[in-house]
């Protein structure tokens, strides 16, 4: 037990183990809070540290014991249940520029959005993802290849009912329409509501695991939606959604996310 040792008598050392340890928990906290997983996390610490507790003060050392010796398997369960989320750090710590800065770049918003607002007017489902700085190679792969000029005339016959590539979604890499027919990665987590279809859980399952920004229509009610860094925000009118792609589309990152939280708000 000379670890518990250790923490009655902690001397110079073992304060900066204290303060190491405290900076890593309170940045996993902060990383994993309103994901899937926090809750998970939070009621694991909880019973850990009351076993532990009870388990010191009562002098129950052999279940003391086992439960240090259970810690080295509850990492790997760790590992286990926070896949997506370690997945997804892992990505971005991996990720490659090939964020395309400039009017050119900007330039997009007002293709993008005049076909979102066609197809939300005629309510007709479509899926669309701009790349940012995470290349998507992968997902572009499992639809087909176009590499063609973003317009809003082509983005709209894209979804039309009917066309072969209109039930999958489109990705937008740079300036150019890369690919379409692809298909996203579906969120695993729970808290989505009942109304939300396929095409919503596969914006946010792709957001989860990349920087991109991903516009939703829904085939129902022709709403809107917006995904971004795992998150769903709908109701976007077409003011709104101009000015939330002309901020995604620039290159300034720090005001991305307070403009996706204000545009979604109002």
């Amino acid at each position: 037990m000379d670890w518990l040792h250790s923490i009655e008598n902690p001397g110079l050392t073992g304060l900066v183990e204290i303060l190491i340890l405290a900076a890593v928990f309170y940045f996993l906290v902060k990383f994993f809070r309103g994901t899937r997983g926090a809750a998970i996390l939070t009621g694991l610490a909880i019973i850990f540290t009351f076993l532990m507790v009870i388990t010191k003060f009562t002098n129950l050392l052999i279940l003391n014991w086992l439960l240090q010796k259970l810690m080295i398997y509850l990492a790997l369960a760790l590992i286990v249940i926070f896949q997506p989320e370690i997945r997804r750090a892992l990505a971005r710590l991996g990720r490659q520029g090939n964020f395309m800065a400039g009017k050119a770049r900007r330039a997009l918003a007002d293709p993008i959005a005049d076909a979102v607002l066609l197809l939300a007017a005629r309510k007709t489902g479509a899926l669309i993802a701009i790349e940012r700085e995470m290349e998507t190679r992968g997902i572009q792969d499992t639809g087909t290849a176009l590499n063609s000029e973003v317009s809003a005339e082509l983005l709209a016959s894209i979804f039309y009912p009917g066309t072969p590539l209109h039930d999958g979604g489109v990705i937008i890499s740079e300036d150019r329409i890369a690919a379409a027919g692809c298909v996203f990665p579906l969120t695993q987590t729970d808290d989505l509501t009942s109304d939300l279809g396929t095409r919503h859980r596969a914006a946010i399952g792709l957001t989860e695991e990349t920087d991109t920004v991903v516009i939703v229509v829904s085939e129902e009610t022709g709403i809107i939606s917006v995904a971004y860094n795992g998150s769903l925000k709908r109701g976007f009118d077409g003011p709104r959604l101009r000015r939330m792609l002309t901020s995604f589309l620039s290159r300034d990152g720090g005001a991305n996310g307070f403009l996706f939280e204000e545009a979604s708000n109002d």
